[in-house]
Protein backbone atom coordinates (compact mmCIF):
# COMPACT_ATOMS: atom_id res chain seq x y z
CA UNK A 1 0.00 0.00 0.00
CA UNK A 2 1.29 3.58 -0.98
CA UNK A 3 -0.32 6.65 0.52
CA UNK A 4 0.86 9.82 -1.65
CA UNK A 5 0.12 13.50 -2.16
CA UNK A 6 -3.61 13.37 -4.04
CA UNK A 7 -2.64 15.59 -7.15
CA UNK A 8 -5.65 16.80 -9.84
CA UNK A 9 -4.45 13.71 -12.62
CA UNK A 10 -6.33 11.31 -9.88
CA UNK A 11 -9.64 13.63 -9.39
CA UNK A 12 -11.69 10.74 -12.30
CA UNK A 13 -10.45 7.72 -10.11
CA UNK A 14 -11.03 9.60 -6.90
CA UNK A 15 -14.01 10.79 -7.97
CA UNK A 16 -15.31 7.31 -8.82
CA UNK A 17 -14.23 5.84 -5.37
CA UNK A 18 -16.54 9.03 -3.93
CA UNK A 19 -19.30 7.40 -6.34
CA UNK A 20 -18.67 3.70 -5.13
CA UNK A 21 -19.03 5.00 -1.42
CA UNK A 22 -23.19 4.78 -0.25
CA UNK A 23 -23.91 7.89 1.71
CA UNK A 24 -20.92 10.47 0.48
CA UNK A 25 -22.62 14.10 0.40
CA UNK A 26 -21.38 15.10 -2.90
CA UNK A 27 -22.42 18.36 -4.62
CA UNK A 28 -21.97 19.52 -8.37
CA UNK A 29 -19.92 23.07 -7.67
CA UNK A 30 -17.52 21.35 -4.50
CA UNK A 31 -17.05 18.49 -5.78
CA UNK A 32 -17.18 19.22 -9.33
CA UNK A 33 -13.21 19.45 -11.15
CA UNK A 34 -12.98 22.68 -11.14
CA UNK A 35 -13.56 22.59 -7.19
CA UNK A 36 -11.51 19.86 -6.46
CA UNK A 37 -8.81 22.07 -8.59
CA UNK A 38 -9.16 25.24 -6.48
CA UNK A 39 -9.05 22.89 -3.18
CA UNK A 40 -5.92 21.17 -3.86
CA UNK A 41 -4.48 24.48 -4.78
CA UNK A 42 -5.13 26.03 -1.59
CA UNK A 43 -4.50 22.41 0.23
CA UNK A 44 -1.33 21.13 -1.73
CA UNK A 45 0.22 19.60 1.07
CA UNK A 46 -2.78 17.92 3.25
CA UNK A 47 -4.84 15.97 0.55
CA UNK A 48 -3.84 11.93 0.15
CA UNK A 49 -4.31 8.99 -1.79
CA UNK A 50 -3.59 5.67 -1.20
CA UNK A 51 -2.91 3.10 -4.34
CA UNK A 52 -2.24 -0.74 -4.51
CA UNK A 53 -0.30 -1.44 -7.12
CA UNK A 54 -1.80 0.94 -9.80
CA UNK A 55 -4.98 0.81 -8.33
CA UNK A 56 -6.52 4.12 -6.50
CA UNK A 57 -7.90 2.36 -3.06
CA UNK A 58 -8.58 5.40 -0.80
CA UNK A 59 -8.59 9.22 -1.03
CA UNK A 60 -8.39 11.33 2.18
CA UNK A 61 -9.68 15.62 1.16
CA UNK A 62 -8.12 18.16 4.17
CA UNK A 63 -7.65 21.40 4.41
CA UNK A 64 -6.98 23.95 7.12
CA UNK A 65 -7.87 28.05 7.08
CA UNK A 66 -4.54 28.81 9.73
CA UNK A 67 -6.51 27.31 12.60
CA UNK A 68 -8.11 24.64 12.12
CA UNK A 69 -7.95 21.73 9.84
CA UNK A 70 -11.33 19.98 7.83
CA UNK A 71 -11.66 16.48 6.53
CA UNK A 72 -14.34 17.06 4.00
CA UNK A 73 -13.97 13.49 2.48
CA UNK A 74 -12.35 10.11 3.28
CA UNK A 75 -13.63 6.96 1.13
CA UNK A 76 -12.11 3.64 0.50
CA UNK A 77 -13.18 1.47 -2.09
CA UNK A 78 -15.53 -0.81 -0.56
CA UNK A 79 -13.48 -4.09 -1.37
CA UNK A 80 -10.26 -2.41 0.49
CA UNK A 81 -12.01 -1.81 3.54
CA UNK A 82 -11.23 -3.23 7.20
CA UNK A 83 -7.52 -3.12 6.10
CA UNK A 84 -6.32 0.13 7.73
CA UNK A 85 -6.30 1.84 4.76
CA UNK A 86 -8.51 4.56 6.08
CA UNK A 87 -6.30 4.63 9.66
CA UNK A 88 -3.71 5.32 7.37
CA UNK A 89 -4.81 8.08 4.87
CA UNK A 90 -6.04 10.11 8.30
CA UNK A 91 -3.21 9.84 10.07
CA UNK A 92 -1.05 10.75 6.91
CA UNK A 93 -3.33 14.20 6.68
CA UNK A 94 -3.12 14.63 10.48
CA UNK A 95 0.59 14.86 10.13
CA UNK A 96 0.46 16.78 7.60
CA UNK A 97 -1.26 19.24 9.66
CA UNK A 98 0.64 19.23 12.45
CA UNK A 99 3.59 19.78 10.53
CA UNK A 100 2.10 23.19 8.96
CA UNK A 101 0.74 24.28 12.88
CA UNK A 102 -2.27 22.93 12.88
CA UNK A 103 -3.11 21.27 16.47
CA UNK A 104 -6.95 20.65 15.83
CA UNK A 105 -9.31 18.93 13.21
CA UNK A 106 -13.00 18.45 12.26
CA UNK A 107 -15.52 16.96 10.14
CA UNK A 108 -19.10 16.83 9.54
CA UNK A 109 -20.85 12.92 9.19
CA UNK A 110 -24.56 12.54 8.34
CA UNK A 111 -26.39 11.36 11.55
CA UNK A 112 -27.43 8.49 9.55
CA UNK A 113 -23.98 7.27 8.19
CA UNK A 114 -23.45 4.50 11.06
CA UNK A 115 -20.38 2.97 9.69
CA UNK A 116 -18.52 6.85 9.26
CA UNK A 117 -19.65 7.88 12.61
CA UNK A 118 -18.25 5.00 14.08
CA UNK A 119 -14.96 5.24 12.12
CA UNK A 120 -14.65 8.54 13.29
CA UNK A 121 -15.07 7.67 16.81
CA UNK A 122 -12.80 4.90 16.75
CA UNK A 123 -9.88 7.51 15.22
CA UNK A 124 -10.86 9.52 18.68
CA UNK A 125 -13.22 12.26 17.51
CA UNK A 126 -15.62 13.00 19.54
CA UNK A 127 -19.16 14.09 18.88
CA UNK A 128 -20.11 17.82 19.41
CA UNK A 129 -23.52 18.24 21.27
CA UNK A 130 -22.63 21.81 22.30
CA UNK A 131 -23.01 22.90 18.49
CA UNK A 132 -25.65 23.52 15.62
CA UNK A 133 -24.08 22.91 12.39
CA UNK A 134 -25.10 26.06 10.00
CA UNK A 135 -24.27 26.53 6.36
CA UNK A 136 -25.63 29.01 3.73
CA UNK A 137 -24.76 28.19 -0.25
CA UNK A 138 -24.20 31.26 -2.46
CA UNK A 139 -25.84 29.60 -5.39
CA UNK A 140 -27.88 26.80 -6.38
CA UNK A 141 -26.20 23.17 -5.75
CA UNK A 142 -27.10 20.13 -6.75
CA UNK A 143 -26.66 17.57 -4.52
CA UNK A 144 -25.01 13.64 -5.88
CA UNK A 145 -26.83 11.18 -4.13
CA UNK A 146 -24.31 8.39 -4.14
Amino acid sequence: MKIRLMTMKDYREVYQLWLSCKGMGLNTIDDSEEGINRFLMRNPDTCFVAENGDKLVGAVIVGNDGRRGYIYHMAVLPDYRHQGIATQLVDTAMDALHRIGIIKAALVVFGSNETGNAFWENMGFTKRNDLVYRNKAFSEIERIDT
